[in-house]
């Protein structure tokens, strides 16, 4: 028979976009929530655990859209010529138990990780939240994802890892097709392509196109095919009117757009997934990790632009998503983006962005993103009203208990 879990008397955030309600309980079966209980429940016996949740908020867990579990560095232009990839690939074991203990039950990898390390997860190998992977990421040569230097010559797969911060680069319509069917073939939930320029790259500059509209849309057509759809690293107006006219699902970054491309993002049937808190991270802490001093211009200008392109995608009524795309050791601070977010949207609408919007975007809302009735019991219990303070988020001794999958990850709390 399958244990049942009683959370008890908790303030409740259901991440619905309906308001709080100031007492409620939740009862869970398995894997799933069976039910959200009004008010308190009198008697408890009939459950294997019951949490005390008094003076605590209740809410889904938290997911982020754009993760790289694969930059254990964040000088990630180097990390590939300092580390061998089994020590990779333990130290991305390492992230991802992190990453879950944040209160992120669910992550999106915007490229680097692959089947195997979802696959590890879900075994119970190693700890972590569920994961979405996109294995390699596409790149032109010469685009974001070639990380070659001026003086190398060989072609990219001679300097490419077997773990980690991985590309494939490939030109031209024949070759992006293939490329894309060998991600699918690997296992990849999405593809993800390059479609502009970068900050954290050597040869090209944010304001930079990258990929036909030819490519884009084969694979978006490869995509479309096995079922799942294309996100794209794109910063600039013309970048993200390709991603919108190549059907392209979820745009990242975003940061240099103006009015009139927020208004198409909107008009379309596209996902915007800023990232805000990388370029903050970075500004600040980017030399110290030796980020050279040309990519922090760059992330410099990615940074002054960003909230200035989120309000106008907020004010267009784009479809906001939520993701971090931190690096290395910076990937604890993945809640600071939604008190950055919180800036321009309200506090719940910042929590929605990275619980329902995130599970609407991934195409998975019927199992996760809401606190419902039927839906997988992935759970946070953290101390506060994170509607008063979204920042208390960010501090991991907040977050008193996680429950994933209807399994009790962590907790502090007092059972009755």
């Amino acid at each position: 028979m399958a244990e049942t879990i009683l959370l008890q008397n908790a303030f409740l955030i259901d991440c619905t976009g309906s308001e709080p309600v100031e007492i409620a309980s939740v009862a869970i079966e398995g894997e799933r929530i069976r039910e959200v209980i009004p008010g308190v429940v009198a008697h408890a016996d009939n459950y294997n655990r019951v949490i005390d949740c008094r003076g605590r908020t209740l809410m889904p867990g938290l997911t982020d859209a754009h993760v790289h579990i694969g930059a254990v560095d964040v000088n990630i232009l180097d990390q590939h010529r300092n580390y061998p990839s089994n020590l990779v690939a333990v130290m991305m074991s390492k992230i991802l138990e992190e990453t879950l203990l944040q209160g992120f039950t669910t992550v999106r990898d915007a490229g680097g990780a692959d089947w195997s390390f979802k696959a590890a997860v879900e075994r119970g190998i190693i700890k972590g939240p569920r994961l979405l992977v996109s294995n390699q990421p596409l790149s032109q040569t010469g685009g974001h994802g070639d990380k070659r230097r001026i003086s190398e010559l060989h072609e990219h797969a001679f300097y490419c890892p077997c773990a980690g911060m991985r590309a494939a680069v490939c030109d031209g319509v024949e070759g992006v097709r293939k490329a894309a069917r060998e991600q699918l073939r690997l296992g990849a939930d999405q593809i993800k392509v390059m479609a502009s320029g970068g900050a954290m790259s050597p040869a090209d500059e944010l304001s930079a196109t990258q990929y036909s509209l030819g490519e884009l849309r084969v694979a978006v057509e490869e995509a479309n095919a096995a079922g799942t759809y294309v996100m794209a690293h794109a910063y600039n107006d013309a970048s993200v009117r390709n991603c919108i006219e190549s059907g392209i699902r979820s745009v990242e970054h975003g940061n240099l757009i103006d009015r009139q491309t927020a208004r198409q993002l909107a008009e379309s049937d596209a996902y915007l997934v800023p990232t805000l808190v990388t370029y903050e991270m970075l500004s600040e802490e980017g030399l110290r990790y030796g980020v050279p001093k040309e990519n922090i211009r760059k992330i410099d200008e990615a940074r002054q632009r960003g909230i200035e392109a989120l309000r106008y995608a907020y004010e267009a009524g784009v479809r906001i998503a939520s993701g971090s795309d931190l690096l290395g050791p910076l990937q604890v601070h993945k809640a600071r983006e939604l008190e950055i977010k919180a800036g321009v949207m309200s506090p719940m609408e910042a929590l929605i962005s990275a619980t329902r919007t995130n599970a609407e975007l991934f195409g998975i809302q019927e199992e996760i993103g809401t606190l419902e009735e039927g839906k997988i019991a992935d759970l946070i219990v953290v101390d506060g009203n994170p509607l008063e303070e979204i920042a208390l988020l960010q501090k991991q001794e907040n977050v008193k208990a996680i429950i994933k999958g209807g399994e009790i990850v962590k907790n502090t709390l007092a059972e009755v």
